[in-house]
């Protein structure tokens, strides 16, 4: 089988790669499936997401061999995908169990702040600098150990939907989100994220906006601090 770690020649498509290719549906179940609370505006972003990533798996979008690295929080990763296969988003873990050693999981900082570098990462699953190349949807995982508080921080003309897989959160502390909750930050929208004291966090995320933004994003914290090419 396929695998984006090897260093012979490879297949350029989606198709080559079953286990990307199984991820990628399993994004699309949890976007077609997942309830929208009667919300007209998470409905469209839902309904938004899964028209852009159906498109994409049509197409049989190029791969890219990546460079895997780990943080130090992904030592908390084993201990999130097993919490996640007990709740209902579990078809999704599983399909990132199988691509775990494949990931590039990094901070999008120049320079990470010291109280996040033990604590949080991201890894792109599709995107402009994705292994699954994207101009018009990112969709990615977001890792955070326990007890950890994400500044405050808006994305500029992105709007942003999150999936909680294992683990609970909480969101400019108005409820707590566990897993198979779903939150949607419209553009521009300010919001600060708790995690619970006892466990980590997996997040699934998904980006939607113009492909100008998207391979260059732009976000803002709430006090001044380095510019980041990704936040959650």
């Amino acid at each position: 089988m396929a695998n984006l770690l090897d260093n012979t020649a490879l297949p350029s498509r989606l198709r080559h790669f079953p286990d990307w290719y199984y991820l990628l549906r399993e994004f699309y179940n949890l976007y077609r499936f997942s309830s929208a609370g009667g919300s007209s505006h998470i409905r469209s972003h839902q309904k938004e997401v899964r028209h852009r990533l159906s498109r994409l798996i049509i197409q049989d979008p190029p791969l890219r061999q990546v460079q895997t690295s780990e943080k130090p929080v992904c030592a908390n990763l084993s201990r999130a995908l097993d919490i996640g296969l007990s709740y209902s988003t579990a078809s999704l873990t599983r399909a990132i169990e199988r691509i775990r050693y494949q990931l590039h999981w990094e901070f999008g900082y120049e320079k990470v702040p010291q109280r996040l570098s033990q604590k949080y990462a991201f890894t792109e699953i599709m995107g402009p600098k994705g292994p699954i190349i994207s101009e018009t949807l990112v969709l990615g995982l977001v890792l955070f150990a326990p007890g950890t508080t994400y500044p405050t921080h808006s994305h500029q003309d992105i709007t942003e939907s999150y999936f909680c897989l294992s683990g609970s959160i909480s969101e400019n502390h108005v409820g707590v989100y566990a897993p198979g909750s779903m939150i949607l930050n419209p553009p521009d929208h300010s919001h600060r994220i708790t995690t619970s004291d006892q466990e980590p966090s997996l997040l699934a995320y998904a980006w939607v906006g113009s492909p100008e933004i998207l391979i260059n994003p732009k976000m803002a914290f709430s006090r001044q601090r380095q510019k980041s090419t990704f936040t959650s």
